[in-house]
């Protein structure tokens, strides 16, 4: 068993940590809240360490699961990040989704101190974390990658290298734009059916064993149905996302219509009050339109 060190304890990173302990390492957290961190090690024994670079120190592997970009360089980098307290030979993996370009940024300056980094945002959500059995998509070396690998199996059901450094986040990007026109598609199918005067349940069992069955079909209608979003990804990290995906098609010259208009959606669901409910909620976005 590995010696590992767990940043970022959300809704991700709690139960993901979890399944390491459960899995035998010898796993160290941190969390910019102290109370998470406890709670952490209340449930699943460990020790909590006050920055980064504490938690980091001696470890084999360092995993982080946190919010955002800047989030990201202020645990890897400075006198309290990962990267100050990580042996040379280490391997530092990222899931987070983050932009491409300040994965790069940190994998060369991981570089510079012999540590490997591996991008590898995550997908499956709060209960794919919950139950291990998350989608990993990763960027790196490959060494690095084959020896996290092993590790990620503790919460990963679906594992692969796409390239090098950024191809995971790459990856991850265009699993968010194919989400945000499924969602929408499907809150337009069930808005359509409830102005129809037909019962939604009854079209979507009859439906979803054809061409428009989706994951989000089967897991999302009923509580869509149900006007019920309190679980899930939230909308503002989904906008987070997106925006993301449509900075980086200004630069690679893609085209993202629909994406874009999604996206503009989500906003009208977050100035309803809804940047905490699920992605989901694009339905209730229809249902206050009339």
């Amino acid at each position: 068993m590995a010696r590992l060190a767990f940043l970022g304890l959300g809704v991700m990173g709690f139960p993901m940590a979890g399944h390491l302990a459960g899995a035998g390492h010898d796993v160290t957290v941190y969390n910019r809240t102290q109370a998470k961190a406890d709670a952490w090690t209340g449930r699943h024994g460990g020790a909590a360490a006050p920055t980064p670079a504490a938690a980091a120190r001696g470890a084999d592997f360092v995993m982080a699961c946190v919010g955002n970009d800047d989030d990201l360089r202020a645990i890897c980098t400075g006198p309290d990040g990962a990267f100050a307290g990580m042996d040379r030979g280490a391997t530092f993996v990222d899931h987070t989704t983050v932009s491409a370009a300040v994965t790069r940024e940190m994998y060369a300056a991981a570089a510079e101190k012999g540590i490997a980094f591996v991008d590898a945002p995550v997908s499956g959500g709060q209960a794919g974390a919950e139950n291990g059995v998350l989608s990993i998509m990763c960027g790196g070396n490959q060494g690095a990658f084959d020896a996290a690998e092993p590790v990620m199996r503790a919460y990963g059901r679906s594992i692969k290298r796409l390239g090098d450094s950024g191809a995971g986040q790459l990856t991850k990007m265009v699993n968010q734009i194919c989400i945000a026109g499924l969602v929408q598609g499907l809150s337009e199918g069930l808005h359509f059916a409830e102005r129809a005067g037909l019962d939604g349940r009854a079209v979507v069992e009859v439906i979803s064993g054809g061409a428009a069955g989706s994951w989000q079909m089967s897991n999302r209608h009923e509580t869509m149905l149900e006007d019920h979003f309190e679980h899930g990804f939230a909308v503002d990290w989904m906008r987070k996302d997106l925006g993301i995906c449509l900075a980086t098609a200004d630069e690679n010259g893609a085209s993202l219509p629909v994406t874009a208009l999604v996206d503009q959606f989500y906003k009208d669901v977050q100035k309803l009050g809804g940047g905490r409910w699920d992605t989901s909620s694009l339905i209730r976005r229809l249902r206050a339109m009339g």
